[in-house]
């Protein structure tokens, strides 16, 4: 019997990693929290305009807590998945970096903090260097915002 040994992301054997997944996610729930931030509260009196505004907000709030946990779970997988011991030889704080960047994921659920969503994009785009690093590529950090 031929072994062969497959590394993939999921249960397919594809071997497709890649940290731009994360890094969409994460620019979705920094738009989010800027966008809950900038909402303008209307009088409480006008009933119309308070569904408007709480239609808007509920909406904005579902999608940054849906983003935030979709990037935990696209970190999570080349977490996982993808970095290896011999990673961690050329990066000791791969593991620090991914568990606060995890976290900063369930902050963002939690909370309205512009400064954690910023933060989570900054250590995205670390993961993004690393990453592309240890492939031996240079690719540039880009995003869509």
């Amino acid at each position: 019997m031929n072994k062969s040994i497959a590394y993939a992301h999921c249960d397919g054997p594809c071997g497709i990693y890649d940290p731009a997944s994360a890094r969409v996610a994460g620019e979705a729930v920094l738009s989010m929290t800027k966008k809950m931030l900038e909402l303008n509260c209307p009088d409480t009196g006008n009933s119309s305009q308070m569904a408007s505004y709480l239609n808007t907000m509920s909406r904005y709030a579902s999608v940054k807590e849906q983003q935030a946990q979709l990037c935990k779970e696209e970190l999570l997988v080349l977490w996982t998945d993808y970095f290896k011991p011999n990673h961690l030889e050329s990066y000791p704080d791969l593991h620090d970096l991914f568990w606060n960047t995890a976290k900063l994921c369930s902050s963002c659920k939690t909370e309205v903090s512009i400064e954690h969503a910023n933060e989570l994009m900054d250590n995205i785009k670390q993961v993004h260097t690393i990453f592309w690093e240890t492939k031996g590529r240079d690719v540039a950090w880009y995003t869509a915002g």
